[in-house]
């Protein structure tokens, strides 16, 4: 049977640029996760991995120029964004081999023996291992950050663990490059270049996710593809951890005291956000909770004037393109809803931004309108008018799980200004929108992912399937496990346990730093 070919298409015309690979095959598949399970040990030392991640940073940062334009002649995101993408994708990477050279990841804990208690305490030390090779699916709509050299990659490296890359059809190229940069950096480091792999092919994406030497996946993409490989996951005779990022609406509400102070900035800020990258964040806002009245509507003309001075854009791919438009199409003709700046064809390869509005009480009878409530790819979001906050908060408790929420209080609710009666307090909004988001914004908005510790990206279901973060440092501790020792002589410890702490790592010992 012939190999079926990789193609990179532009997205700019539709025409195919040249063909990458092939796709995977089982046997393929099955090879590069055997590879990748023999390199296990290589990946161990500490020392190693620090030097392999920044290495990484190094060669992908020296090739930046070859990087980016291969990037935008597959994605059309151009080159300002593709450079600042490269420039968090190398951040990220370093930062994680800052991360494990601190240690604290293996989060080192020693309750010493206790006989005097009740129950007596053994000697008990525990700390985290690498659960083996990661499955790592890469986003359409970053083709770096949370591609072959992204987050879930980098994190996963980081802790231990060898990867394999089921890459995305959107850039096939730039993808290749990037494993090539990552298994080079690996040979500089003294690493077997087996420990980075990377795969196309939709099949390839399900024998990776059943193969029985992957022991963990992590995902960025849609909610279906994500929900039937966590499924798969899940049906294993073994079942893996599955860190799924799946979709989010990323709902807005702006208060009318907010509007009331700032309508017109709250709009033009509102077109930004919702036109980044052509509106193919996950976290772009979706769902705009604004107040009836004269103040909404200069929010609404804002918003309005703003998206109508943006130009076309092109979408990464054409299917992408026309999903966009049939979604568009089937919210815009629901009974009630309307389209003041309608987004559609904004040329034959791309398309215009714009909004729908519709009021809360039409969206809170449901049927139909339910599809107003699910995320749509692209430039597009939908201003949900209240004539009362407390339809606002009716409108939240119908969400799911999101990424992000973003409350738009004014100076006065900022400061802890009583709320008018009737009203939700901020304190209250914030309370409510915690309920439904990984990432909680106030005054400002979601699109943009800070590579920080304290960084939360991620979310109750159906934005993610685990509680944990895809971005920080704590994005480590998804592949990783703890193993409690218990009574195991010194000499018998592992090092990173052992009483003299070789390795100098921070430690917790019986309630106490150490």
């Amino acid at each position: 049977m012939a190999a079926t070919p990789v193609w990179s298409v532009d997205p700019r015309t539709g025409k195919q640029r040249e063909e990458v690979t092939a796709e995977a095959t089982p046997r393929d598949v099955d090879l590069a996760v055997r590879a990748a399970h023999s390199a296990r040990a290589a990946l161990a030392d500490r020392t190693v991995r620090v030097a392999f991640l920044r290495t990484a940073a190094d060669l992908l940062d020296e090739a930046g120029p070859l990087v980016v334009e291969t990037a935008d002649a597959e994605t059309a995101l151009g080159p300002a964004r593709l450079t600042g993408e490269l420039a968090r994708t190398t951040g990220q990477l370093r930062a994680f081999a800052d991360a494990v050279e601190e240690g604290s990841h293996l989060d080192v804990r020693i309750d010493r023996a206790d006989p005097g208690l009740t129950p007596p305490r053994p000697e008990l030390r525990r700390y985290k291992v690498p659960l083996g090779v990661v499955a790592v699916y890469a986003a359409s709509n970053f083709p770096l950050a949370f591609s072959v050299p992204g987050g879930d990659t980098a994190s996963a490296l980081a802790a231990g663990c060898p990867v394999v890359v089921k890459a995305h059809p959107d850039h096939p190229a730039t993808s290749e490059l990037c494993a090539a940069l990552l298994r080079r950096a690996a040979g500089a480091s003294g690493l077997p270049p087996e420990v980075v792999h990377v795969v196309h092919g939709f099949d390839a994406g399900l024998e990776l996710v059943r193969h029985p030497l992957v022991t963990a996946a992590g995902f960025t993409g849609s909610l279906r593809g994500g929900r039937a490989l966590f499924d798969a996951a899940a049906a294993r005779p073994v079942p893996i951890p599955f860190h799924g990022e799946l979709g989010s609406l990323n709902p807005v509400v702006v208060t009318p005291a907010a509007a009331a102070e700032d309508a017109e900035g709250i709009g033009s800020g509102l077109a930004g956000s919702v036109t980044l990258g052509v509106g193919q964040f996950c976290v772009k806002p979706g769902l705009v909770l604004v107040p009836e009245g004269p103040d909404g509507d200069r929010l609404a003309g804002a918003l309005a004037k703003t998206l109508g001075e943006t130009g076309p854009g092109v979408l990464l791919d054409h299917r992408m393109r026309e999903n966009f438009l049939a979604g568009v199409r089937e919210r815009a003709a629901l009974p009630g809803v309307g389209a003041p700046v309608l987004p559609g064809p904004g040329g034959e390869h791309s398309v215009g931004a714009g909004f729908l509005s519709v009021r809360a009480a039409t969206l809170l009878e449901g049927g139909p309108h339910e599809v107003l409530l699910e995320e749509c790819f692209g430039p597009v979001t939908v201003l949900v008018r209240y004539a009362d906050p407390r339809e606002a908060t009716e409108v939240l408790a119908r969400l799911g799980g999101n990424l992000t929420a973003t409350l738009r209080l004014s100076a006065a609710e900022t400061g802890g200004a009583p709320a008018p009666a009737g009203s939700p307090s901020a304190a209250e909004l914030i309370g409510q929108v915690t309920e439904l988001a990984g990432r909680v914004v106030v005054n400002g908005w979601p699109t943009g992912v800070a590579v920080a510790p304290a960084q939360h990206h991620g979310g109750p279901y159906p934005a993610a399937t685990s509680h944990s973060t895809s971005v920080g440092a704590t994005a480590i501790e998804r592949w990783l496990r703890p193993v409690a020792y218990q009574s195991v002589p010194d000499a018998l410890l592992p090092p990173e346990l052992r009483e003299a702490n070789p390795l100098g790592l921070p430690r917790r010992v019986t309630g106490g730093e150490h």
